[in-house]
């Protein structure tokens, strides 16, 4: 069941999607080569309980941090660990937190020092699907119009799209209906509606579109070792409109 949010409801949801939003920023500004992304982790969930909000992936179905930071060839749910990012570097982060009942996540993927013109385009290209996406949230629109915008871009510009994870819709919960892919035929799907509030966040990958999980269980890699972006915006859909809550 897709859940329609008021206008006040969106208005709440304004203050855990910020402090989001303020996370990622502070930690973009911190990742440089010989930084580790436990590190990262930390600083991230003492800015949330500093904002007196939750880590919101902490502990959801077992996952052990409040961060997920997928690096070069991860997808998606890397575990933050101890290993220095070192130059040429891509670092994914992926942040979520409920304040007041509500739920924010975003995600942005960052070069760490100098990276190849193939990286630097793979996550160009990436935020762009995102935007491209976006801009396809609005009202009588068919949820993969989203969907077919986000893959049209990817793959025009040379990348593939991951089938395996999806968007989301997001309020009260931090996953609810529908499911967002980043791929498919436009026309299609539900019609969207002033009050739907969905996490949209394309996954590029560099080479083959297939992924397997690791022995941890979480962390998703490229099948063929090429490299992944991923960016991530909580987005309410307004009578006017798509409105970017996690805008940073």
């Amino acid at each position: 069941m897709i859940i329609l949010k008021s206008s006040l409801e969106i208005e709440r949801m304004k203050v855990p999607c910020q402090i989001v939003s303020e996370t990622l920023a502070m930690l973009r500004g911190q990742i440089k080569p010989g930084v580790t992304t436990l590190a990262l982790d930390r600083c991230a969930e003492k800015f949330a309980l500093k904002s007196k909000s939750v880590p919101a992936f902490k502990g959801y179905s077992g996952y052990p941090f409040s961060l997920c930071c997928s690096l070069n060839d991860q997808v998606v749910h890397g575990f933050p660990n101890e290993k220095e990012l070192r130059d040429g570097d891509i670092l994914s982060i992926d942040f979520g937190v409920v304040y007041d009942g509500f739920y924010g996540d975003a995600a942005i993927t960052v070069p760490v020092g100098t990276v190849s013109v193939n990286a630097a385009k793979l996550i160009k290209v990436t935020e762009e699907s995102l935007y491209k996406g976006i801009e396809k949230a609005l009202p009588n629109n068919n949820l993969s119009d989203i969907s077919a915008s986000v893959q049209a871009h990817a793959e025009g510009s040379g990348f593939s799209v991951v089938r395996e994870f999806v968007g989301h819709g997001i309020g009260r919960s931090l996953h609810e209906s529908p499911q967002v892919p980043n791929f498919g035929k436009p026309g299609r799907g539900v019609k969207l509606k002033p009050g739907m509030v969905l996490a949209i966040e394309p996954m590029i990958n560099e080479k083959g579109s297939h992924v397997r999980i690791l022995s941890d269980g979480w962390t998703a890699v490229t099948l063929d070792g090429g490299l992944s972006a991923h960016f991530e915006h909580t987005v309410a859909i307004t009578k006017n409109g798509p409105e970017i809550l996690t805008s940073i």
